[in-house]
């Protein structure tokens, strides 16, 4: 069995999950880290055993990764990516992909150009919970969707948004509550109920001070399949609550709270509903990143990174490539036009929204 040489790329927060991801996987082994602060790169180099580069193109030039994981700031994606696309690494992208659709476009075509494969880390759907309600959905279980509701209502302190001269900015965080925190829950609904094909929407920072971005968001949805859908986002939520989906149909409804199936409710019931429930309920063993953003689990993205070793081995798509990541971006674009324009937006959107609200003072 071949091993697969990883690399990170930003030694941040999130490096930590993609180490122990990374380590998890029997068939891969992490061999260098990047940072362009040094200390940072070495911290985590002396943690797992790897190498610490602080210049990303001697870095690339090693040999012997086959793989590089990116999990700079939001807004600092793309030249990393282009620079290990051309290098002919595969890439790994944390969420979101970037932060506009150019951006996002950029690194899907130079992937494409170099032959290299491309994956977004939205972990959620490799939750059973998730796969679940995907086979329901898909088998016709719910009968028509009706409704699809995503719910982030979240705590961040005043001190989480200080705590980084990036954090609450549209240059580097692309976004607040939205872009930021929810994005995963926003990629799981689409993922559930189809495209989204028009949204209403209002955003507002409500509490923090010293961020151009949204803490609190509230949107209406329309899908391509008729349906209707709300998707309500906060960091400005004390204590912060678990995420929340809940989809619903003309023959049943069903609702999960992180990774817990909590109802599962449907007119034709068979013998296998009431292990689904079982089974499925009681599995969240932390608060979800609902009050702290570290506590979360690495065991989805353990399986997303087992599942690019599995598309490079079968030479096919990651299972979330890049236009999958892009899709949740251009969503959340679309909620940042609507929000501002008070008006009905339509997706697909024809090209990036021009965003007056960015150039606004800061909350003092």
């Amino acid at each position: 069995m071949k091993t697969y040489g990883f690399a990170i790329i930003g030694c941040g927060m999130i490096s930590n999950f993609h180490a122990k991801a990374i380590a998890d996987c029997p068939n891969a082994k992490l061999v260098a880290c990047f940072d362009v602060y040094k200390p940072s790169a070495e911290r985590l180099a002396q943690a797992t055993g790897c190498k610490a580069y602080d210049n990303l193109e001697e870095m690339l030039a090693n040999p012997e990764i086959d793989v590089v994981t990116i999990g700079t700031p939001s807004g600092a994606h793309l030249d990393p990516a282009l620079a290990a696309a051309k290098a002919g690494k595969h890439i790994i992208v944390e969420k979101p992909l970037e932060i506009t659709l150019d951006r996002c476009d950029q690194i899907i075509e130079a992937c494409k150009t170099a032959g290299v494969k491309l994956a977004t880390v939205f972990h959620s759907r490799f939750h059973d919970s998730s796969l679940t309600l995907k086979e329901a959905v898909d088998s016709g279980k719910f009968g028509r969707l009706t409704m699809g509701d995503a719910y982030v209502k979240w705590f961040r302190s005043q001190q989480y948004y200080d705590s980084g001269a990036w954090r609450g900015t549209w240059a580097l965080d692309g976004g607040g509550a939205l872009m930021n925190q929810a994005i995963h829950t926003v990629d799981l609904l689409t993922w559930l109920m189809g495209p989204v094909v028009e949204i209403r929407a209002m955003c507002d920072c409500l509490d923090h001070e010293r961020i151009e971005v949204e803490d609190t968001a509230v949107a209406t949805l329309r899908f391509a399949n008729g349906a209707l859908g709300v998707i309500e986002a906060s960091t400005a939520i004390y204590p912060g609550y678990l995420k929340r989906v809940e989809l619903h149909g003309s023959k049943g409804s069903a609702t999960i709270e992180e990774e817990d199936i909590v109802r599962w409710d449907f007119a034709e019931e068979t013998p296998d509903d009431a292990q689904i429930l079982e089974k499925m309920k009681n599995r969240v063993s932390s608060g979800g990143g609902a009050a702290d953003p570290a506590a979360i689990g690495h065991h989805g993205h353990a399986k997303l990174f087992a599942d690019m070793i599995r598309a490079i081995e079968t030479d096919s798509e990651p299972k979330i490539n890049g236009p999958e990541g892009r899709r949740s971006v251009e969503i959340i674009l679309g909620i940042y036009k609507a929000s501002e324009s008070g008006e009905a937006i339509k997706l697909p959107l024809d090209s990036d929204p021009v965003l007056g609200y960015r150039e606004h003072k800061v909350r003092p």
